[in-house]
């Protein structure tokens, strides 16, 4: 089965204005009640999307609903599972630590106005909050041209548009059972913005590897070793592997907490994987000013698992 855009969810480039993460843990108290109501959350999530579609027209709305490793083992004990959704096991590097927080139940919603945002995840938590508890809930925003909020532009080197889904959507070679699925990885990090502020540009801009006002990329000489466009990529062979990435700001400025959510959208997690562990055994120079706080990984199921989980076929 190939590879089809329109059965998938929403895991391509595509930030927005305003953005809300947020994660839940399942009680875990009534199973059946509890797959119950995951089928109404399956099926309603869909009409109020496109209630809000239809609502804010032209303005675009994104989407994605996914679920960690435990819950689908909790709430399809006799289904398939994608075969690379696990636990996060967190990456310990010689000065830094990629760490692993739970999550059950995943919801990334972007729009051009907070309060969409906010309309979808209330009607979402209407129905979920029963049975669930918030692990983390982040607000995020766009920053001044589109850029992350240490300053330099954000997602250069992602795949655009259509392309994206070649890097983003499982295909049958790689698990048949879930084709148009994707892997999400979640991680909020906190900025020591005081002590970045206080870098010169140029310091900056060894540390990233480009430029911070047009965005162009260092001469590999003018990069630190340890500079983020460095170790963050993942090459094989002399071949780039990309995921899809969006680093969001998030701020809450009278109590000194600056941060990023960060959040990669892959049909592989072992390429993320990867990256992150270059990252941190090689210690990322961001890290010096960048505390992750979270770490977890979700599947985003496809359009055609959504229905199979709607009609109950997962619950067999």
């Amino acid at each position: 089965m190939a590879i089809d855009i329109k059965k998938s969810q929403d895991v391509y480039k595509d930030a927005g204005e305003s953005i809300i993460f947020t994660t839940l843990m399942l009680k875990k108290d009534d199973l059946k009640h509890d797959q119950e109501v995951i089928q109404e959350f399956s099926d309603l999530s869909n009409s109020i999307i496109n209630s809000m579609r239809i609502r804010q027209d032209p303005q675009p709305i994104s989407v994605a609903l996914g679920f960690g490793s435990d819950a689908w083992d909790y709430l399809f004990p006799n289904a398939p599972k994608p075969k690379e959704l696990d636990n996060f096991q967190e990456i310990k590097g010689p000065k830094y630590t990629a760490i692993s927080t739970p999550g059950d139940i995943f919801i990334h919603v972007r729009a051009q106005q907070m309060s969409i945002c906010y309309e979808l995840i209330e009607q979402f938590m209407g129905i979920l909050r029963p049975i669930t508890t918030v692990e983390d809930e982040t607000h995020g925003f766009r920053y001044f041209e589109g850029r992350s909020i240490i300053g330099f532009i954000d997602g250069t080197e992602n795949p655009a548009g259509v392309e994206s889904m070649d890097y983003t959507l499982i295909d049958s070679d790689e698990d048949a059972e879930f084709v148009n699925g994707s892997y999400a990885f979640a991680q909020k990090y906190i900025h020591k913005m005081t002590d970045w502020n206080g870098l010169k540009t140029e310091d900056q801009e060894k540390a990233v590897g480009r430029h911070k006002f047009n965005d162009r990329e260092l001469e590999d000489d003018e990069k630190l070793p340890n500079a983020h466009n460095i170790v963050s990529k993942d090459e094989v062979d002399g071949v780039e592997n990309k995921i899809v990435r969006m680093n969001v700001p998030f701020s809450d400025p009278a109590q000194n907490i600056t941060g990023t959510y960060f959040i990669g959208y892959s049909k592989t997690f072992t390429i993320t994987n990867r990256m992150l562990t270059k990252m941190f055994t090689e210690s990322d120079r961001l890290l010096d000013f960048s505390t992750p706080v979270t770490g977890s990984l979700f599947f985003i199921p496809s359009k055609d698992t959504l229905d199979k989980i709607i009609d109950g076929e997962y619950y067999i």
